[in-house]
C-alpha cells in the first residue's frame, strides 16, 4: 500500500504564483509511482514539474527513486522547480508579472 506522499513547503506558494499569472494547474503530488507533482497549462502548452524546497539542504532535494524510474522512462519534459522563479522561468513567465 502507498504512502501519502510527502509535499514540499513551497508547493503551494509555488502553485498560487502560477495561478496568479494566469495558469492553470492540477496538483498530482499525490499519484504516487514518481509522477511530477504539479501538471500546468499556460497558452497552449503543458509543463510537468516537479517541486523540490530550494531552501532545504541538497540531499533533502535529490529525486526519490520512484521519480528518478520515472523521469528516465519520461520521452517529454519535465521540469524540476525550486521555488517560484523556476516555475516561471519554466512556462516562460518574468517573474515582474506578478502581481502582489
Amino acid at each position: 500500500m502507498r504512502r501519502a506522499g510527502r509535499v514540499d513547503a513551497n508547493q503551494q506558494l509555488i502553485v498560487n504564483a502560477l495561478r496568479r499569472v494566469g495558469c492553470s494547474v492540477a496538483v498530482t503530488s499525490n499519484l504516487g509511482g514518481g509522477f511530477p507533482d504539479l501538471v500546468v497549462g499556460r497558452a497552449g502548452h503543458n509543463y510537468l514539474m516537479e517541486v523540490k524546497d530550494g531552501d532545504k539542504p541538497p540531499s533533502r532535494q535529490r529525486l526519490t527513486e520512484d521519480e528518478m524510474r520515472w523521469h528516465e522512462a519520461w520521452r517529454g519534459q519535465v521540469y524540476i522547480v525550486y521555488g517560484i522563479d523556476d516555475a516561471l522561468a519554466a512556462v516562460g513567465v518574468n517573474q515582474r508579472r506578478l502581481k502582489p
